[in-house]
């Protein structure tokens, strides 16, 4: 059954919503990462990293490929370059904040 475009867009929106996503994000932008990779500069525990990777690659976000003993994981991209471009695109041209949009918590 197909899902209506505010439930995928709420599922994909919630699931980039994420700071220790967001982060996770950020660092395979710069390169390939194993989790211990991850942990070490995320400074989180491997649990929290592994299960926001899991989320992440769910959402065919990051890829994982087995390389001897370690997962590999590096971002898909297609997707999210395109995101990180509309993003920073918006934040320095459209956003009357300049980006610096107030945390709604």
């Amino acid at each position: 059954m197909k899902r209506g475009l505010s439930e995928t867009c709420y599922g994909f929106f919630s699931t980039l919503a994420n700071p220790t996503r967001l982060a996770i994000l950020e660092r395979l932008r710069e390169r390939d990462m194993s989790v211990t990779e991850l942990v070490g500069a995320l400074g989180q525990e491997q649990s929290m990293v592994s299960h926001n990777l899991k989320q992440l690659a769910r959402c065919g976000l990051v890829h994982c490929q087995r390389e001897g003993k370690s997962n590999i994981y590096r971002l898909n991209r297609e997707t999210m370059g395109a995101i990180f471009k509309v993003v920073e695109d918006h934040a320095e041209n459209r956003c009357p904040l300049g980006g610096s949009c107030p945390d709604s918590h």
